[in-house]
């Protein structure tokens, strides 16, 4: 998911960035500044003309169908609606709750040797598609290509969160609507074989008597889907899915015992595991047009419903708990809706915000 790597420093850091509220152009610039500081003076050749080294854009840059954000205008432009889709519980499907972390793509290439042993994956940025980590061994097969979100703490967990599948073993399944794409990755992907992270990972010393040693991955061994629903009824979005998309989850994974006190290297990880619960924060709701393929590049078949605004995250730490955010004035749209519905019952009463 050779000789796999034994120490923590076999991928470069990436940046703890939110899977969707960045801007392209942004997102470059964050991944383009490290080369900048390093780059040296271009030098001279023969005849005093200066070397020119022209780079040709990577064929995975900007490959990922990119939300557009859902547009909430105030109650005052009534004359635009309110900007939640009309169609919303027929028409499209949704992603929820959507992990925090970096989007970008994981790429496979057929490769020659024992599956999970041989690096054949490679994780990509959105924008540019330049490799974020090293090659490493997967357990997912050849010429597949996956739309995903590279887990926050994938250094501690392992996980890369998979948002939908434009190829599979050489098969496209992006010119195929949005329900089938969804039920072949979940499908797929819970066919894929485990391969324990027993030699793939380290264990970091304490650095004081009060700490615990902790189990770092040195790249990702679990593609895990980010669940999907195709009933989004008012009042299960209401009851269900943004509730849902409010807390975090927490997930099983499968790591290396270890045991200071029996004398083994920390360096060597252990061959018996232990399942552990680790926390995925939320960052918010992806909608898909439910018939529709996918589409690369910014794209009106999804639509994005962070939590937080993107202006607002920068100071998350500093915002009041009253602030309004995007997945806030959703909920209080689809209240407001669903208390309009002809289905509605006054057994079932849906509090409406007022501001």
């Amino acid at each position: 998911m050779l000789v796999p790597a034994t120490t923590s420093t076999s991928a470069p850091e990436t940046p703890a960035v939110t899977s969707e509220l960045i801007p392209p152009e942004q997102e470059s610039d964050l991944q383009t500044i490290g080369k900048k500081r390093g780059k040296k003076r271009k030098g001279k050749a023969r005849g005093g003309k200066p070397r020119s080294t022209p780079q040709k854009p990577s064929k995975w840059a900007d490959r990922c169908m990119y939300a557009e954000l859902l547009e909430m205008p105030d109650e005052s432009e009534t004359f635009h609606g309110d900007g939640v889709p009309d169609d919303l519980e027929t028409g499209w499907v949704a992603l929820a709750p959507v992990p925090t972390g970096k989007r970008c793509l994981a790429v496979t290439h057929a490769t020659a040797g024992i599956a999970g042993v041989v690096p054949n994956t490679t994780i990509r940025s959105r924008v540019l598609g330049k490799p974020l980590l090293k090659p490493f061994p997967s357990s997912l097969p050849p010429n597949t290509v996956l739309d995903c979100i590279l887990d926050e703490n994938w250094r501690f967990n392992g996980i890369v969160h998979v948002l939908d599948v434009l190829t599979w073993k050489g098969q496209d399944i992006a010119d195929c609507e949005t329900p089938f794409r969804l039920w072949w990755r979940d499908t797929r992907l819970s066919e894929l074989p485990s391969f324990p992270p027993s030699f793939e990972a380290t264990t970091t010393q304490p650095s004081s008597s009060s700490e615990t040693s902790q189990f770092q991955f040195a790249h990702p061994v679990t593609f895990m889907p980010i669940p999907y629903h195709t009933n989004i009824s008012l009042s299960r979005f209401v009851n269900e899915l943004i509730p849902l998309t409010r807390v975090s989850r927490h997930l099983p994974v499968q790591i290396p015992i270890t045991n200071p006190s029996s004398g083994m290297d920390l360096d060597i990880p252990s061959t018996e595991l232990q399942t552990v619960s680790v926390e995925v924060k939320s960052d918010g709701i992806l909608l898909y047009v439910s018939q529709a393929t996918y589409e690369p590049g910014t794209s009106p078949l999804s639509t994005w419903i962070p939590i937080r605004a993107y202006t607002e995250w920068k100071d998350k730490d500093k915002m009041e708990d009253t602030t309004e955010g995007p997945l806030d004035k959703f909920e209080r749209l689809i209240r407001k809706r669903l208390s309009r519905s002809p289905g509605h019952h006054a057994s079932e009463p849906v509090e409406i915000e007022m501001n």
